[in-house]
C-alpha cells in the first residue's frame, strides 16, 4: 500500500491552494472540523480498509494497493 499526490499537476496545485486558503481545511466541504482537517478522516477510513483503492475526496491524494515501484514518478506521502 502507498499513499501519492494525484498525477495532474494542475490538481494538486488547485487542492494545495484550497488547502492554503482554508487554513488546511478540506476545500471541497463548507464543515470546517478536525474531521476535514487535510488528511481528512473519510480518507483516513478509507486507508484503512486493505480493499480500498482510489483517490480522496479532494483528488489530491491516490491509495494504491500495488506494493510495486512506483514508475509514475508520483511523489510519495
Amino acid at each position: 500500500m502507498k499513499i501519492t499526490l494525484n498525477p495532474d499537476a494542475e490538481v494538486v496545485r488547485t487542492v494545495k491552494e484550497g488547502l492554503h486558503r482554508t487554513g488546511g481545511y478540506c476545500p471541497c466541504v463548507l464543515e470546517r472540523s478536525e474531521d476535514t482537517r487535510c488528511m481528512c478522516k473519510e480518507f483516513r477510513e478509507q486507508i484503512k480498509d486493505p480493499q480500498f483503492e482510489g483517490f480522496c475526496h479532494c483528488m489530491l491524494y491516490y491509495k494504491s494497493n500495488d506494493d510495486k515501484s512506483d514508475e509514475g514518478g508520483n511523489e510519495h506521502v
